[in-house]
């Protein structure tokens, strides 16, 4: 069996083979455990298990908070790196920084941190409670957590892509008779969509299992606030090994087949900024205020 390559450097049979070795050990070996444990239980088992009320209701929370989150840190982290790249100010090497800290900060000292702030004796937690607003131990306090997680994601997917993107389309743009809105939804946000999606992507997969950080805010009240992660670990400290396999497997195939929408979402964008960018070369194409 042959390969073809148009890469002039040598090595890419060794190269094809440590890639597919690693996927193979990293990711295709233990997902197809999971498969084939899951097979073993039966159609009618396997949909009693994940049928359940506190599993439903696990999996709705789990997925539904890290969809806000990720939809949160969409939006203010997009804003957040266009201020990291189109604007000078004291201080943004330090704020660049504190971006990454959620990548080097362990995800339970986050969740301890969170909790103590957000608790009804803490800090913020106190003031919410004034006004009758609870957000520890809450659904609340989970997309507060999983928005810390996953800000990074976006402000490091966005980021690249805005510094590359040259001002001299903007200034084309308002030549043309455009004005800010009309520059920013024609030029910037087509050309940034992509890296958007991307960002929005990684974050909401990091908070559909995220673990550490949300299970100290999230107080795992059943049927209020308890993620699907943390009953997979209540099933196996319990020995329900078949129960646990079954919301993984569950998590697993709903996390498919939304990542795949997202990517199918993407493409979409993609191929709509190569047609819109063609329409738009054209020289007697103009806005109108």
């Amino acid at each position: 069996m042959k390969f073809k390559t148009n890469s002039p450097l040598p090595g890419f049979a060794p190269a094809l083979f440590y890639t597919v070795l690693y996927l193979a050990l990293i990711v295709v070996i233990p997902l197809s455990g999971l498969f084939f444990k899951t097979a073993e239980l039966g159609l009618a088992q396997f949909w009693d298990l994940i049928s359940g009320e506190r599993v439903t209701h696990a999996l709705m929370i789990s997925f539904a908070t890290a969809l806000a989150a990720a939809m949160i840190n969409a939006v203010f982290g997009l804003i957040i790196a266009w201020v990291f790249v189109r604007y000078d100010f004291t201080g943004k090497g330090l704020f660049d920084a504190i971006i990454d800290l959620p990548f080097a900060l362990p995800t339970a000292v986050a969740g301890i941190a969170l909790s103590t702030l957000y608790s009804g004796s803490g800090w913020l937690g106190n003031l919410f409670n004034k006004v009758g607003i609870e957000i520890a131990f809450t659904p609340i306090g989970i997309v507060i957590a999983l928005t810390f997680i996953g800000l990074p994601f976006v402000v490091r997917s966005v980021e690249p892509v805005l510094r590359e993107l040259e001002k001299e389309l903007e200034e084309a743009a308002a030549s043309l008779g455009a004005n800010r809105w009309q520059t920013l939804y024609h030029v910037v946000f087509p050309t940034l969509l992509p890296a958007l999606l991307s960002g929005f992507a990684l974050a909401f997969a990091r908070g559909v299992g995220e673990y550490g950080s949300v299970i100290f805010i999230a107080g795992n009240v059943p049927y209020v606030s308890e993620v699907a992660p943390l009953l997979i670990v209540i099933k196996l400290e319990e020995y329900d090994y078949a129960g646990a396999t079954a919301v993984a497997a569950a998590m697993l195939l709903i996390s498919f087949v939304l990542l795949i929408l997202i990517n199918a979402l993407q493409a979409w964008s993609q191929r709509y900024k190569a047609s819109s960018g063609n329409v738009n070369a054209a020289p007697d194409k103009g806005f109108v205020a």
